[in-house]
């Protein structure tokens, strides 16, 4: 006999009103206009950060791109582009802190910051960066060394979005002193299944420290939204030792 009704997905719950309250801090985004493949207005930054607070974010680290080939931001660019989003948050009296660091791309540019001790950070000397989707540098553990070395806490941006990876790697990572940053949104399927699948598992192992949106446009703001309602979420959330509320 069929049943009149309906089935509810496997991974997700019946709204449990769930929110990043716990968290307070997201500390990876791309809420700086103009300066990046993320908000390109001021206008466009505002609906952005306007989102966030609605799921109970209380703190934005805003994290441009540094990267030697696209985006050369600099202090200057960064700095410029942060007092702008300030002037207008404060214009439109919407009450929310927001900082800025930088998600730096692992190119020569990054390690050439680093031992010139000019890296950006955030909270306690942490220093946000990225791989390659594609492959491993082959110096990533020499350079993680180096950053510990330099007195910096490195944190690995969305590591299951590096599914060449394996689980060996990513524990080598941790085991040197690299925490690990989750992208809120994999879980939802938005980078595909094989992200989802590798941040699950991540969860499981508790490899990660942070998470957060990595928000460039409105898609991610409804997916972050969205992650409310799933269970990993909801155990991230409840049940785990994430260390965003120490950048507050």
């Amino acid at each position: 006999m069929f049943s009149i009704f309906k089935r509810k997905k496997p991974d997700e719950r019946p709204a449990l009103n769930l929110s990043y309250d716990a968290i307070k801090v997201d500390m990876h985004s791309h809420v700086l206009p103009g300066i990046d493949d993320g908000a390109q207005t001021v206008e466009e930054s505002l609906r952005l950060v306007k989102s966030m607070m609605d799921v109970g974010i209380k703190k934005i680290i805003a994290t441009p791109h540094v990267m030697a080939d696209y985006f050369r931001n600099t202090p200057e660019s960064i700095g410029n582009a942060l007092t702008m989003l300030r002037e207008r948050l404060a214009a439109e009296q919407i009450d929310i802190q927001v900082e800025a660091a930088a998600e730096h791309f692992f190119d020569e540019l990054f390690e050439a910051r680093i031992e010139e001790g000019k890296a950006f950070t955030m909270g306690d000397n942490y220093v946000l960066f990225e791989l390659s989707f594609i492959n491993k540098p082959p110096n990533a553990v020499q350079v993680i060394q180096k950053m510990k070395d330099m007195g910096y806490k490195p944190i690995l941006a969305h590591p299951e979005r590096y599914t060449y990876l394996s689980i060996d790697e990513f524990r080598n990572f941790h085991d040197w002193g690299c925490d690990f940053q989750l992208n809120t949104i994999s879980l939802t399927g938005y980078y595909g299944g094989a992200t989802q699948k590798l941040a699950e598992q991540l969860i499981d192992l508790c490899l990660y420290e942070f998470m957060s949106s990595d928000m460039h446009h409105e898609r991610h703001a409804k997916a972050f939204k969205h992650a409310l309602k799933l269970p990993y979420v909801e155990k991230l959330l409840t049940d785990y030792p994430i260390k965003n509320s120490m950048l507050l």
